[in-house]
């Protein structure tokens, strides 16, 4: 039944249907503006009859007064982020619309100054004043107020404010993650904020590059009325037989008054383009901003009525216009005086009433925070924030942080960036809890050479010292990079320098880092299943400070914690006959052996050993005394001092050769070698026989 009623419709209105999709289709904003686009580019090609004309002529002068009246209401520029856009539907539209009204001069301009349309005839009669002359002189002079005042100035306002936001965006984003860092703002308030100066960024941009419509619209109006006239005339005398003087003014009336109607709406468009430029250093309303500062001053407005009285008194001069407005603007002056007396007034009095309270003080506790980390930069280093030609030094820091945390097993804290103007221009400091831990010297606009094989780098630069690892190195040109990738150098930009003494510094410090609070959210965060074994372990076999220091010894030579649930399994089986952490931590070492083996095989599936001589074992198990907790090495210095010549004079022969060899020792004196060896070198790594996994393969490269 329903089928029937619809199809029964349908045979009575036939154009029901498609009126209807129509309609639906109207509704979606995108396809009626891709339908206005399309009837603009139409208007470029097929002629338009004068009464569509007349209408879409009246349609741009009220669309360019609508873009001034937003761009006078809004009170900061980005709530009109889309007039670049505007700007340029505005200048297709005129420019459409001149093609269309050059169409008509040229077919119906012998026909009289109606042969365009009413509105053309209009501007042509009333304007003009019935003369082609005051026209032509009142068209050049809109055309030179619009080309090179308004639009001039609003390109220059432009250009620079394009310049300024990018400049000023690395300081802007580091005081966001600086705010971050803090506790001001949260993330999705910081997501917004970084959000908006990208978008006030792109914005100004656009608006530089969207005042050149209004430069090429201006010209283009000129060339088009210059060949209007040649066009019209040639055309008048040579085909339609009219007079010199009946081409002239047909064709310059109708010409000049298509220019005057398109140039009107031109004027219109290039004021709310300066107006949205010049209200950036705004936060109020264009009239709120204009009257209250300019009209604010009472001094200010008394000299000039002042002004205003001696010009009148001059010879010759109406003394009339200008006592009015002396009036007027003394009037002006002794209300606003009055107003700010009495504002005053009323402020004092409140003041009065009200009792004084004490100021607050920070509380002490902002005093005592520490930042765990925190990285300083001089200011000729802050563009790497927002590197836009690279990846940003804060994308770099977050993968470093993703990066430990998988390799390590440890949660690196949150990095601090903030400007230090004391600090020269190219330097940037790192600080753990206060303390500077690392310093470097960059250049931001250069890449650091290295060459592995430790050779003189040939390369034309500046000599330098890689801030990480005090290596020689030499700044090189970017240009140059190809060449120095050629001969097998190793070539790393600023950021990168930076993000690499970072990841050395926090694992230098790892054991100072990991806090009784992040032992608990390291425990916290392991699954269901593991639980139990930490409710069974602490606090009754193991307190979390004893737990905290076992993962802090790891830590300290660079063991990875992220098998936490094996590291908690080994403690267990160790509090079983002992509660010295030392004990426990070497207990789990050995049950870490396969991961520490793995770490330190090198590229050739081999495990490089330093065995530590019979002689020199025997020499630490003597000096061992006391017991359990109380037991320490007690060696004669002398004794201490050849085994660290000898220790340094085999390690360093084999860097010379490139090999990176691990001493090996006995699981007795393991942690006491190691305590000597990291004072002289701490990235050796000591490891004991029982570290050795099963699998691993060795190879015995020396003996001390």
């Amino acid at each position: 039944m329903a089928d029937n009623a619809e199809a029964a419709e349908a045979a009575a209105n036939p154009f029901g249907p498609t009126l209807h999709r129509v309609i639906e289709a109207m509704r979606r904003g995108d396809i009626l503006f891709a339908f206005g686009v399309v009837a603009l580019l139409v208007a470029l090609i097929l002629p338009m009859p004068t009464w569509l004309l007349d209408i879409s002529l009246a349609f741009s002068l009220t669309f360019a007064v609508m873009i001034l009246m937003t761009s006078i209401f809004i009170e900061k520029p980005m709530e009109f982020s889309s007039f670049p856009t505007v700007l340029l539907m505005a200048t297709l539209l005129r420019l459409a619309l001149n093609l269309a009204s050059t169409r008509l001069i040229l077919a119906h301009g012998h026909e009289g100054t109606g042969g365009a349309g009413k509105v053309i005839q209009a501007f042509s009669g009333f304007v003009m004043s019935g003369s082609f002359i005051i026209g032509i002189i009142v068209f050049a002079i809109l055309v030179i107020v619009n080309f090179v005042v308004i639009t001039k100035g609003s390109t220059r306002i432009a250009e620079v404010a394009a310049r300024f936001t990018l400049d000023a965006m690395p300081g802007k984003q580091m005081a966001i993650d600086a705010d971050l860092s803090s506790g001001l703002i949260d993330e999705p308030g910081a997501r917004k904020r970084r959000a908006e100066l990208e978008g006030e960024s792109s914005f100004f941009g656009a608006m530089d590059g969207a005042s050149k419509f209004v430069r090429g619209d201006a010209v283009a109006g000129l060339m088009i009325t210059f060949i209007n006239v040649i066009g019209g005339m040639i055309i008048g005398m040579a085909q339609q037989g009219l007079s010199f003087s009946q081409a002239a003014e047909f064709y310059t009336k109708l010409t000049v008054g298509d220019g005057l109607v398109t140039q009107i709406p031109a004027l219109i468009v290039s004021t709310a383009a300066g107006m949205l430029v010049t209200k950036a250093g705004l936060q109020e309303a264009t009239e709120k901003a204009m009257f209250g500062q300019l009209a604010g001053y009472p001094k200010a407005l008394g000299m000039s009525s002042f002004l205003l009285v001696a010009v009148s008194l001059l010879p010759d001069m109406p003394m009339l216009p200008f006592i009015g407005l002396a009036l007027i603007t003394g009037g002006a002056a002794y209300l606003v005086d009055r107003t700010e007396r009495r504002r005053l007034a009323d402020v004092e009095a409140k003041a009065a009433q009200t009792p004084t309270q004490p100021v607050a003080e920070e509380p002490i506790a902002t005093a005592l925070k520490l930042d765990n980390v925190r990285l300083e930069l001089g200011y000729g280093l802050l563009s790497m924030i927002s590197n836009p030609r690279g990846q940003k030094l804060t994308d770099q820091i977050k993968a470093l942080r993703r990066a430990l945390a998988s390799e390590m097993g440890f949660v690196m804290p949150s990095v601090r960036i903030q400007d230090n103007m004391q600090l020269p221009a190219n330097v940037y400091v790192v600080y753990v809890k206060e303390v500077e831990a690392g310093r470097g010297d960059l250049r931001p606009s250069m890449l650091l050479v290295m060459d592995p094989r430790g050779e003189e780098i040939t390369l034309p630069g500046e000599k330098t010292k890689e801030p990480t690892f005090n290596l020689p190195a030499v700044w090189i040109d970017p240009t140059n990079r190809e060449e120095a990738l050629f001969r097998g150098y190793t070539v790393v930009d600023p950021s990168t320098i930076i993000t690499t003494h970072l990841t050395e510094v926090i694992k230098d410090h790892m054991p100072d880092l990991l806090s009784y609070a992040e032992t608990q959210k390291l425990l916290d965060e392991l699954d269901k299943e593991n639980q139990k074994m930490v409710a069974d372990l602490i606090p009754s076999q193991i307190t979390m400070g004893g737990l905290q220091r076992v993962l802090q010894n790891l830590l300290q030579e660079r063991v990875s914690i992220r098998d936490l649930s094996s590291i908690l399994e080994g403690v267990g089986e160790a509090a079983s006959h002992s509660r010295n952490v030392m004990i426990m931590t070497e207990h789990v070492r050995t049950r870490l052996a396969r991961q520490i083996s793995d770490a330190n095989t090198n590229s050739q599936a081999y495990i490089p050993l330093v065995t530590l001589s019979p002689e020199w074992e025997q020499a630490f198990i003597e000096a061992l005394q006391g017991t359990g907790e109380e037991r320490q090495l007690v060696m004669a210095p002398s004794r201490l001092q050849d085994f660290i010549a000898k220790t340094r004079q085999t390690f360093e022969r084999f860097a010379m050769q490139g090999e990176t060899p691990v001493l090996l020792t006995s699981p007795t004196v393991r942690p006491y070698v190691r305590s000597i060896v990291e004072r002289f070198r701490p990235t050796t790594v000591v490891m004991s026989q029982s570290e050795i996994h099963p699998k691993a393969k060795i190879k015995t490269m020396g003996q001390i």
